[in-house]
């Protein structure tokens, strides 16, 4: 995976400590929730035109790096 120049911050006083992009007050959680419901890179940039595509990588980098923790997801029988 490639180091994107985007961070993805966590502060208690914004959004609850939920992970945003710096600078905003979007969440990954957001981002990831539009890109599973089929919304397009392009389409989520219209609805959100400060950000840039490398900010949504770098939210799914980000998510993806998290999954990677020592955590066991049981799935829902």
């Amino acid at each position: 995976m490639k180091k994107t120049s985007v961070n993805i911050i966590s502060n208690p006083k914004v959004m609850m400590g939920k992970p945003v992009i710096e600078g905003t007050r979007i969440t990954v959680e957001n981002i990831l929730e539009r890109l599973g419901a089929g919304e397009t890179i392009p389409q989520i940039l219209e609805v959100y035109p400060h950000i840039t595509a490398k900010s949504i990588y770098a939210a799914i980098t980000f998510a993806a790096q998290t999954m990677k923790a020592d955590v066991v997801y049981p799935a829902e029988s």
